[in-house]
């Protein structure tokens, strides 16, 4: 008795050392820092290294080594990515992942003329006088994973995304979260990351603004009234917005242009109040290079290319501009254009009907003049540095977050397939393929409580297996590419057999179970 309440109040401390976490586990925790080493594989670490036979080395979701030479610890399971490319997981910084999007109402946005203007707002609360006029909303505060939306976006190699509410005129603030698919809290890199503006007045019922022009005098008369509100005016009383307002011009300043006319209106609102906008463009800014380039302002890209038009019946070609003919044949040079102009940009999936496309027309923009440095650092280094998050991710360096991809190639190639996507040193499968067979023949060795004991484990394919020692025993087995589950039942014990057991995962080295069962269980190297 006394030895079980040692040993229990031992296992007491042990979960009160371990306890460092708020969120209570529905079963037994998972504590293992498990430990990935990535060898003899093309390691791009930006757009300006790049590793030939390097290895990559990952620990409870971040990087702890890489390079040509890094030692392997000795707990790591080991991967060898031989032929095969690793590159730091894409960054879009233009996306409305894991918030709900706002719904229109019926009439909201065009004229009724059966229904009385709404002059004021019916948002209720110490709010704007506009409904379109909303700096007060945080995105980090409605963001929760949204895996199925995760997973379009993994499997085009992106890792991490600014989301934000795309709606209204000030938009808010946008925040920096991973694609992975654990809690909410774990996700969230950076809560307020940049504030959002707009032209467009969105959902809001307000009969006001109803044209562009209302809409510039409204965004600039909100700047006007934040400024006055510094001065804490009794007559205002208490304005979360205005107050919101002035609180985020210290992030990076983003605002959606779907226009290259568009976005030289927005630089002028900007330049009036002393701002710098970071503009999501509308594509066609090739057509007004100068003037795009002579804003200093950097640009946020989609690569949502016009499609080909049917101009097969000259029926239907007669009402096909030149303009538009035009446009479809430049629009892929639009990002080559900017960066011939050294305009300074990043690259979206926005706009793009689905993610998957992204590389696809990633690689048009190559095509068409774009150098793979440059779409690089757009997708990895640009985002990162701009939205204050480079020391967490956008390259492969020791101590930033496991967000990485494993091709089969240069991600530029036609010929490149994303294997696995890491996000925070958890893999998903993107492509399965020959590179993961586990069939071979390993050592198994179990702690026993007397001394380890070596076996043979036969892998013959990811669902089937044997053990060889004084017996043979054709257990039920399982591997899903991180995970290996044995179980089986019991051999007599008089022939020095197995107890029955249920194996899974690796135990702590040296942790030990009655007789007749597994623990502390270690994989060795395939023979």
């Amino acid at each position: 008795m006394r030895k079980l309440k040692l040993l229990l109040s031992g296992l007491l401390f042990t979960c009160l050392l371990q306890a460092q976490e708020t969120f209570p586990v529905n079963g037994v925790g998972d504590k293992r820092e498990n430990c990935y080493a990535f060898t003899n594989a093309t390691i791009v670490q930006s757009s300006t290294s790049t590793l030939q036979k390097a290895t990559l080395v990952i620990r409870d979701g971040k990087i702890v080594g890489v390079g040509t030479s890094v030692t392997i610890p000795k707990d790591a399971v080991v991967i060898d990515c031989n032929n095969k490319f690793i590159y730091p997981s894409f960054i879009d910084i233009y996306t409305d992942y894991g918030v709900a999007t706002p719904q229109r109402q019926l009439g909201a946005g065009s004229f009724n003329f059966n229904a009385p203007a709404q002059i004021t707002s019916n948002t209720k609360g110490a709010y704007a006088w506009n409904q379109a006029i909303k700096p007060e909303t945080d995105a980090a505060k409605l963001f929760t994973v949204d895996d199925a939306k995760a997973k379009t976006y993994r499997e085009s190699g992106f890792g991490t995304v600014l989301t934000h509410v795309k709606d209204g005129i000030a938009r808010g603030t946008g925040a920096v979260v991973t694609l992975a698919n654990g809690e909410d809290n774990f996700a969230l890199l950076k809560e307020k990351a940049s504030a959002h503006y707009s032209f467009n007045k969105g959902v809001s019922t307000q009969s006001y603004p109803s044209s562009v022009m209302g809409s510039i005098a409204l965004l600039r008369q909100t700047y006007l009234d934040a400024q006055w509100y510094k001065t804490k005016p009794a007559t205002e009383g208490i304005n979360l917005s205005l107050q919101a307002f002035n609180d985020a011009q210290s992030l990076p300043q983003i605002f959606e242009a779907d226009d290259k006319w568009v976005d030289l209106r927005a630089e002028r609102v900007a330049k009036e109040f002393g701002s710098q906008y970071v503009i999501k463009g509308g594509g066609n800014e090739y057509q007004r290079i100068k003037e795009i380039a002579a804003t200093k302002a950097t640009f946020i890209l989609s690569l949502n290319y016009p499609q080909a038009m049917d101009v097969e019946d000259p029926n239907d070609a007669r009402f096909v501009s030149l303009a538009d003919m035009k446009h479809w044949e430049l629009a892929p040079t639009n990002p080559a254009a900017l960066e011939k102009a050294n305009v300074p940009f990043c690259l979206t999936a926005a706009d793009l009907r689905d993610p998957k496309l992204f590389l696809t027309n990633l690689r048009k923009a190559i095509e068409y003049g774009l150098t793979p440095a440059k779409a690089m650092d757009a997708i990895t280094k640009t985002p990162a540095t701009l939205l204050g998050v480079y020391d967490k991710v956008g390259s492969l360096e020791t101590g930033k977050l496991a967000n990485f991809l494993i091709a089969t190639d240069s991600i530029f190639s036609d010929k490149a397939t994303i294997l696995d996507n890491y996000v925070q040193g958890k893999k998903y499968i993107v492509k399965a393929d020959g590179w993961k067979d586990v069939k071979a023949t390993y050592n198994l060795v179990i702690n026993a409580p007397s001394a380890p004991i070596n076996y043979t484990l036969d892998v013959k394919s990811a669902a089937a297996a044997s053990i060889i020692g004084k017996d043979t025993l054709t257990p039920k087995f399982s591997f899903d590419g991180k995970i290996v589950k044995i179980s089986f039942s019991p051999i007599a014990q008089r022939r020095g057999g197995f107890g029955g057991a249920n194996i899974g995962g690796t135990a702590p080295q040296g942790a030990t179970l009655p007789t007749g069962g597994f623990g502390g269980g270690r994989g060795g190297a395939a023979t």
